[in-house]
């Protein structure tokens, strides 16, 4: 199993970013909490259509379920369409947020959100 992180950098210390679409990296980790791949997010400095290049990425990198911080309406219908889950883990690390994505303890994202967008943080 493949699961996609929207990051601050390429590694496991990295933080979630808040951001998906325009986040700076994608780290794709397995069921072992070790990295498969981390790849510049393609999308990070798209004018627009941001939200829907980086969710392509991911579907085409394989993965069966994202964790980010925050993820817009056309991102997030492209993911619900290819049946990819998407979890909040904004706030923590990529180790972190597997580590309690592992244990079921990351919240579904069932619906887009709004805010938070073209770079701001959330808390």
């Amino acid at each position: 199993m493949k699961i996609c992180f929207s990051a601050t950098g390429n590694s496991l210390s990295s933080a979630v970013d808040w951001r998906f679409g325009r986040c700076p990296w994608f780290v794709i980790v397995d069921e072992k909490g070790e990295i498969v791949e981390a790849i510049k997010n393609p999308a990070g400095d798209a004018f627009r259509g941001a939200g829907v290049l980086a969710a392509q990425t991911v579907v085409e990198k394989g993965a069966e379920a994202v964790v980010s911080g925050n993820i817009g309406p056309n991102a997030f219908l492209v993911l619900n369409q290819q049946g990819i889950k998407v979890y909040q883990g904004g706030g923590m690390t990529v180790k972190e947020a597997w580590e309690k994505y592992q244990k079921g303890e990351l919240p579904e994202i069932t619906t887009p959100q709004r805010g938070r967008c073209f770079g701001e943080q959330g808390k």
